[in-house]
C-alpha cells in the first residue's frame, strides 16, 4: 500500500487544560508509585505462572475429563487477564522501568497466539492515535461481514448484522490469531501497511510462534494423555470461546457505541477536535466496578484514562479517573461513563443502525 498522510488534530484552548493535567496525573503516580510498584511486579509474576500452572495440570492430569476441559477454560480465562493486566501494559512499556525488558516481555503474547509485533504496530500507531477515525482505527476495523464505521461502505448484508455478529463474536480470537494475523502480513491493502513496512525477520517469528502455540495446545496434550483429536481440538476451541467472550466484554464497549463521534478528516486532512478532545469524543468508561475488575480484568472499565494516558500504568487509573472527573466538571469536558449493559446495549444498537442503509450495493471496507 502506498504511503498516506497522516490525519492532523486541530488546535484551540483546551490543549493547555490537558497540559496542567498531565501535570497534576504524573504528581499523582510520583505520589503512589512506592506503595503501587509491588502490584504491578506481582501481577507480572502472577498471571502467567497461573497460565503456565494450569497447562502443566493438564499435562499431568488431562487423562480425566473434568480437568481437561476444566484446565482449557482456565487458560481461555488466564489469556484476556494476561493480555489486560500484563501485555497491554508492556507494549505501552509501563511495567519495568526498562524498555527493553517491557519489549521482551510482549513475547508473552506470540506465545499465546497473537502476533506481538503486527498488534504492537495496530494498537500503538493506529488505534491510540486515531480512535474511531474510519481507514486508521485497525482496532475497530474488522471483517467485511462489519459495519462499525457509520461512514462504511455497504454490503446488502449489513442489515442484518445486528443479528449475526453477536452470534459470530465468540469467533473473535478464531479470527484474530488464525486469520487476521497473517492477512496483515500478506494483504499489503490492509491499513497497517499506511505507515509499517513489515520487516523480513517478522514473517520468521510469525510462523515459529504460531507453530510453537499450535504445538503445545494440540499437538502435545495428544501425545502426552490418551485423548483422542477431538477432544484436544474440542478443548482449544474452548480456551478461545472462552478468551473470545472475556476480551469482548473489554474490547466492544469503549468506543463501537451509538454515544461516541466517528470524526473524519476534511478536506486539508485536519480532525474536528484537538487530540484531547476526539479521546473524550471517542472514548468512554464503564461504571462497574470492583475489586475484582481493577486486579483481575486490569481496570479495564477507567478507559478514557487510558487514552489520554496510555504512558501511565492501568492500576493507577482510579485515581487517574477521579482526577479527570473533577477536570470535567470543571471545564465543561465530555467525559462519559456508562454501565456495561448500557454500553453493549449502545454497541448493538450501533450495529443495528449502521446497518440501515439505502446504499446497498457497494463493499464494504
Amino acid at each position: 500500500m502506498e504511503k498516506v498522510t497522516k490525519p492532523r488534530y486541530a488546535k484551540s484552548g483546551d490543549e493547555a487544560i490537558f497540559h496542567q493535567l498531565r501535570q497534576d496525573v504524573s504528581n499523582l503516580v510520583q505520589q503512589l508509585e512506592p506503595q503501587r510498584r509491588g502490584s504491578i511486579m506481582l501481577k507480572a509474576v502472577l498471571f502467567p505462572a497461573l497460565y503456565f500452572l494450569v497447562y502443566i495440570a493438564i499435562l499431568a492430569f488431562g487423562s480425566q475429563r473434568s480437568i481437561f476441559f476444566t484446565g482449557y477454560f482456565l487458560l481461555g480465562v488466564l489469556l484476556v487477564m494476561i493480555f489486560l493486566n500484563i501485555i497491554h501494559d508492556a507494549v505501552h512499556g509501563t511495567i519495568f522501568h526498562s524498555k527493553k525488558l517491557n519489549q521482551w516481555y510482549v513475547y508473552l503474547f506470540d506465545l499465546m497466539g497473537a502476533n506481538s509485533y503486527v498488534w504492537r504496530q495496530r494498537h500503538i500507531r493506529f488505534h491510540h492515535n486515531y480512535p474511531n477515525v474510519n481507514g486508521w482505527d485497525t482496532d475497530i476495523e474488522q471483517s467485511k461481514l462489519a459495519r462499525i464505521f457509520p461512514t462504511g461502505k455497504t454490503l446488502r448484508i449489513h442489515r442484518y448484522q445486528h443479528i449475526y455478529l453477536p452470534v459470530l463474536y465468540p469467533l473473535y480470537l478464531f479470527n484474530w490469531l488464525l486469520v487476521r494475523d497473517f492477512k496483515d502480513f500478506f494483504n499489503k491493502k490492509k491499513t497497517i501497511w499506511k505507515l509499517v513496512t513489515i520487516p523480513s525477520v517478522e514473517y520468521v517469528k510469525l510462523f515459529a510462534f504460531k507453530a510453537v502455540f499450535l504445538f503445545y495446545l494440540i499437538v502435545l496434550p495428544k501425545l502426552a494423555l490418551p485423548v483422542s483429536w477431538l477432544q484436544v481440538i474440542t478443548g482449544f476451541a474452548l480456551m478461545l470461546l472462552t478468551a473470545s467472550v472475556f476480551s469482548l466484554m473489554v474490547l466492544l464497549s469503549p468506543h463501537a457505541n451509538t454515544s461516541s463521534e466517528f470524526p473524519l478528516p476534511d478536506g486539508n486532512n485536519s480532525l474536528p477536535h484537538n487530540w484531547m478532545m476526539h479521546m473524550l469524543y471517542t472514548t468512554n468508561d464503564v461504571s462497574n466496578d470492583s475489586w475484582f475488575i481493577r486486579f483481575f480484568m486490569g481496570c479495564f472499565n477507567y478507559h478514557v484514562a487510558h487514552h489520554l494516558f496510555p504512558n501511565v500504568n492501568h492500576i493507577y487509573y482510579p485515581e487517574v479517573t477521579g482526577l479527570l472527573k473533577k477536570y470535567a466538571e470543571k471545564y465543561d469536558l465530555p467525559y462519559r461513563q456508562y454501565s456495561l449493559r448500557v454500553s453493549l446495549g449502545k454497541h448493538y444498537r450501533l450495529l443495528k443502525e449502521n446497518g440501515v442503509t439505502d446504499d446497498i450495493f457497494e463493499e464494504t471496507m
